[in-house]
């Protein structure tokens, strides 16, 4: 089985929301951006949040069973990563 992947923060930045597995957890990144002009990222005052659930079905038909917000740099990548491996059964 491959690790669990997460998209680059460039994917984040520009305000798109990952869903993605890994065996039986699923999880929900959305991006909460706050902008220093119309075309320039604020990355001290945005975030990621991320949602997590185990089971079959999507996020619309699950009960989240948990949530964290990151900071949208590298480490805070990073931190979610680890997060999200913690969530694994």
């Amino acid at each position: 089985m491959e690790g669990l992947f997460l998209p680059s923060l460039h994917t984040f930045e520009n305000d798109n929301v990952f869903t993605g597995s890994f065996g039986e957890l699923r999880f929900k990144v959305t991006p909460q951006i706050v902008n220093l002009t119309p075309k320039e990222v604020d990355f001290e005052k945005s975030s990621m949040k991320a949602e997590y659930w185990h089971g079959p079905f999507c996020y619309e038909k699950s009960e989240i069973e948990g949530e964290r917000e990151f900071p949208l740099t590298e480490e805070g990548k990073a931190a979610m990563l680890a997060f999200l491996m913690e969530q694994t059964r």
